[in-house]
């Protein structure tokens, strides 16, 4: 053993090292970390984060599938409610005309402004114009991140799959609401028949 004198706030201690320590082994009396034992976490960090980044990435998808009902669900729930309280006339009707194409700008405002019971809009409520709004604003797919709406005419034919033209497709006559997004979700279901 081997006795060092230090001087240290103007007191002589005596501390005692031994010199018989090991040079070759792993840790010594320094307090920093090898080279050897930092590569070691950085390589059980990489082997984590190769296992949660998919998991992440699927929960993104995930949640834009969910998002996408839940949006299809509101639609359609409030183009029931305009129909209910519009003389079973569904939005998109210029003036609930129903011998008239329906426009997605009709669409739009009668889902979005104030009506009557004949689906005129206005800007403000009045006692006329005491129907909806029935929402803030068309909701964009999740998918393809439209908003737009493409109206199909009465009797037209829906198209066979999603093209991602439009976030929306609508049929006012049978109340036929179908997201517009190609492609297939997690369950390999077509975002089309959601």
């Amino acid at each position: 053993m081997e006795i060092s004198w230090y001087k240290r706030t103007g007191k002589i201690m005596r501390t005692q090292t031994n010199s018989t320590a090991n040079p070759f082994s792993a840790r010594s009396n320094n307090t920093g970390f090898t080279l050897i034992e930092i590569l070691i976490v950085v390589v059980l960090l990489g082997i984590l984060a190769a296992m949660v980044i998919p998991k992440f990435s699927t929960a993104a998808a995930e949640s834009r599938e969910s998002m996408l009902l839940e949006n299809l669900r509101i639609l359609k729930a409030q183009i029931g409610v305009y129909r209910a309280q519009h003389w079973d006339v569904a939005p998109g009707y210029p003036n609930g005309d129903t011998s008239v194409n329906p426009t997605e700008a009709d669409f739009v405002a009668q889902l979005t402004l104030y009506t009557d019971e004949d689906g005129v809009t206005n800007a403000v409520q009045t006692d006329r114009f005491k129907y909806g709004p029935y929402m803030r604003e068309i909701p964009d797919n999740p998918i393809n991140g439209l908003s737009t709406v493409e109206i199909i005419n009465d009797g037209g034919a829906l198209p066979g799959a999603g093209d991602d033209s439009h976030g929306w497709i609508c049929r006012p006559e049978d109340l036929t609401v179908l997201a517009d997004a190609s492609g297939t979700d997690s369950q390999g279901e077509d975002y089309y028949n959601y």
